[in-house]
């Protein structure tokens, strides 16, 4: 292949991946897979330009998977994989790859066989100069989740754990990112069986959301009804009664957006009054709901 037509396709590329930005997926499609078609020739002429197919994939990988294209993208993202394994890549890049790859196939229900891709993942991530950490304590907490949803809850905690350490000692206590794993960590504890632990680490949550967020935001509301059913568990019903009630207060001020959320604390809120012998006041509450609900029909 002629220097010309690789950097031609080179061109292709860059004007794929600007294409891709700018939300323009089909001209984004269409000149990726020409830039691809001379690029496969320019590395059958020259190996050494492998990592420019490598990169075109890439492309071509983010391409589909923004289109819907899940077989397409998983094809384009191994390839670029198998790439890796036989050229000279840039570490960060082929750590990307591997967490687009991983991310596609853990979102569609495809969980085991993301397993591995976030752990090389990682794996690559903390092996960078300097380590990418941040990077690698966000994939842990998707490993983690998968793992809990596996059963595996041994292991989602050390995962939670050593994330919830990178972030605080990166990010400092007090963000957003960290509130998510102490709430991701109290739900792990509440379906272990441990809800002493999971009361703990759900209250972790609610004071930095608190702090970050103020009173009144959707996050509180869950990191309140969170509390409510690790009360419940716990025996302490009147506690679990008062999350349950300041959750629903703050859901209504955000109905429109939550109104899913809404009727399910709702609905647990009931059946807890029902259970505890206060029938009117569940009536009164079922009551509520149905208006607030009709408001948004």
């Amino acid at each position: 292949m002629s220097a010309s037509l690789s950097s031609f396709s080179n061109l292709l590329d860059n004007h794929a991946a600007k294409l891709l930005s700018e939300g323009r997926l089909e001209e984004a499609l269409n000149a990726a897979t020409s830039a691809l078609s001379g690029l496969r020739e320019a590395v059958e002429d020259d190996p050494a330009e492998a990592p420019r197919l490598f990169a075109g994939l890439q492309v071509l990988a983010d391409i589909q998977r923004e289109m819907g294209d899940v077989s397409g993208s998983e094809a384009s993202y191994g390839e670029a994989l198998e790439i890796s394994g036989r050229a000279t890549i840039p570490p960060v890049e082929v750590a990307r790859v591997r967490t687009q790859l991983a991310t596609l196939l853990d979102f569609s229900q495809r969980e085991a066989e993301a397993i591995p891709l976030y752990e090389q993942a990682i794996s690559d991530y903390e092996a960078l100069t300097p380590p990418s950490e941040e990077t690698a304590a966000q994939l842990r907490n998707n490993l983690a989740m998968i793992y809990k949803g596996l059963g595996k809850f041994a292991l989602a905690e050390q995962h939670y754990l050593r994330s919830l350490e990178t972030l605080e000692a990166k990010r400092g206590r007090e963000t957003e990112e960290v509130a998510s794993v102490y709430n991701n960590l109290g739900s792990l504890y509440y379906t272990a069986g441990f809800p002493d632990q999971a009361k703990q680490m759900f209250t972790e949550a609610l004071e930095i959301r608190t702090q970050l967020l103020g009173g009144d935001h959707p996050d509180v509301a869950q990191s309140h009804c969170n509390l409510a059913t690790a009360n419940h568990e716990l025996g302490d019903n009147a506690a679990s009664i008062q999350n349950f009630e300041h959750s629903l207060r703050i859901l209504e001020h955000h109905l429109h957006d939550e109104v899913v959320s809404y009727e399910a604390v709702s609905l647990d809120y009931i059946a807890l009054l029902e259970n505890q012998g206060e029938d009117k006041k569940a009536a009164a509450a079922r009551k509520r709901m149905e208006k607030m609900l009709a408001t948004v029909a």
